[in-house]
This record gives C-alpha cells, structure tokens and sequence, in this order.
C-alpha cells in the first residue's frame, strides 16, 4: 500500500526523529521526557553510522535495525486504532490484530526504506519542554538536521511504567495519525476492515 504526503516528502526527518526515540533498550532510567528522547536520539545515532551494513543500503540490516531498535518503542495498538478512528469499534479481535500487524508492517517498510537517507550529519535538537513533566501523556519537540535542512519533529509520548511509548508523530505541523486517518477512511470506505488489511499487507 502506497501512501501519500508527509511520508513521501519528509521520510529523512522521520526516520531520524523515530529511530532516534526507538534506541537501544539498555535501560534508560525514568526521566523527564525531552532526557529520555535525547539520551537515546545520542545511543541511536552513533549506532546506526558504525553500521555498515546499514550505511551501504543492506536492506536486511536495514529491517533489523529498525525492528530492533525502533519497534519496541512504539505503541502499535493505540497508533493503529487512533490511525483507524471509529470502524475499530466495529473490527473483530482478528481483524484488529491484523490490522495492528499489517500496520507494523507498513511502518517497517517506510521506515527501512528513508533509512538509508541518514548520515554521520544527521543531528536532532531537542527544543525547550513545556508539558508536565509528571503528566502521563506529553509532547516533545526536535530539530532533525539531515542533508535536506532542519525540519521541526514533534513526539507524542505516554508513559509506560518507568518509562515512555511513542503513539504519535509530528513532522511539519502534519500529524502522522491524522494523515493515516484520512487515508485508511478511503480504503475502508471502498472495501471495508477487510479491505484496508488487505491494502496494507500488499
């Protein structure tokens, strides 16, 4: 399934700002969020340029990385029934899980395919925190610096016991939910559940 907008136009920032987040699991401590973001952006990166698999467009390293080090970090089911809007109500447990898996997948593909855009120059600046540090739900915002320019990536974070999960993302004042949200409407509208689970997994 092919999508439009800011996946095709902005997938440097992304990959830098969601890789950034999605770091190494050797535990980051509970900390305020922007820390937390910042702390493993650092891990990931320096990662990610002593790979060189990865560097050379391997898109088997590619895929792992990303599923190692992005995935795990990211709440699937809420971004995928939040992505759907209200026919999940109506999805069976199976269609739902499909639909999470099938989402995940297209995810992975996006992702591994802008990732071999990023370079040793790729840079994220963290911007000044002005939520609730103790609140449970929050947004963090960055500066991704790539080979196109700086563009602003935004977070949306919950807390997940002593830690954060990504549900959201922000590139250019365009939500990614929203975005998916608006696409999925067309393809549920033309072939329902059943068809967008099919759409995805092509």
């Amino acid at each position: 399934m092919k999508f439009a907008g800011i996946l095709k136009t902005t997938q440097v920032a992304m990959i830098a700002g969601f890789l950034s987040v999605g770091a190494m699991q050797a535990a980051v401590a509970a900390q305020d969020p922007n820390q937390f973001v910042e702390q493993i952006a650092n891990n990931t990166l320096q990662a990610v340029n002593q790979s060189d698999a990865a560097k050379s467009g391997d898109i088997s390293a590619i895929n792992g990385i990303v599923t190692q080090y992005l995935m795990p970090h990211i709440n699937m089911e809420k971004t995928t029934r939040l992505a759907v809007g209200q026919p999940w109500r109506q999805a069976t447990a199976e269609q739902r899980s499909a639909l999470v898996n099938g989402f995940k997948q297209t995810l992975l593909r996006t992702y591994s395919g802008a990732f071999r855009n990023v370079t040793s120059g790729t840079t994220i600046t963290m911007q000044p925190f002005r939520g609730d540090t103790n609140a449970s739900d929050v947004v963090v915002r960055s500066i991704i610096t790539a080979g196109q320019g700086p563009v602003s990536v935004d977070y949306r974070l919950e807390k997940a016991g002593n830690s954060w999960k990504i549900y959201d993302l922000n590139v250019e004042n365009i939500w990614l939910i929203q975005n998916y949200r608006n696409q999925f409407a067309g393809q549920i509208s033309q072939g329902g559940i059943d068809g967008l689970i099919k759409a995805l997994n092509r």
